[in-house]
């Protein structure tokens, strides 16, 4: 079958094009490939930053990160795990973050790996357990988080109370 006059021009018109400019790939194993800055690549905690509320773990849409409390006496710890094998990158978790800074998407993208349960980072923070019941209050850093952003109101409510009186001592 003989192609229309037409399309063989424009397939010369790249090959010569191709060979005066180079190639329109990157060199990507050769070279690292920089994404742009708005590139929604894997997220990750900040462990300064985090307050171990949980929210990211409430609205995440597949449910990639994981809130395990461990509750032993009168003590206990909370982990958040986010698996990033499992995560579509919606940033969601970054934008529903309380703190605003606790989990952000970095411009990482090359996330292979050849065992998958390799594919996670967590954090750990620790929880204030009731001194009565032993149930779990939350965790240490977000009850000081509250209490400094609410300031005066927050002798309205009890834990705060107790959480702002041990930072003073």
């Amino acid at each position: 079958m003989k192609l229309p006059g037409l399309f063989q021009f424009r397939v010369l018109k790249e090959v010569a094009r191709a060979i005066v400019k180079g190639p329109y790939t990157t060199k990507f194993p050769f070279k690292p490939y920089k994404p742009i800055e708005r590139f929604r690549g894997k997220p990750e905690f900040n462990e300064n930053e985090c307050v171990g509320c949980g929210a990211c773990a409430e609205v995440c849409p597949v449910g990639c990160i994981d809130l395990v409390d461990k509750v032993s006496g009168n003590s206990g710890s909370r982990e958040l795990i986010q698996h990033y094998d499992e995560c579509i990158y919606c940033g969601e978790c970054e934008a529903n973050c309380i703190t605003e800074k606790g989990i952000k998407l970095t411009n990482e993208y090359d996330l292979a790996l050849f065992d998958r349960k390799q594919a996670y980072i967590s954090i750990k923070k620790e929880l204030v357990i009731c001194e009565h019941c032993g149930g779990i209050i939350g965790a240490k850093d977000h009850l000081s988080f509250l209490a400094n952003k609410l300031g005066p109101l927050a002798y309205g409510n009890f834990p705060l109370i107790l959480t702002a009186q041990k930072e003073l001592k």
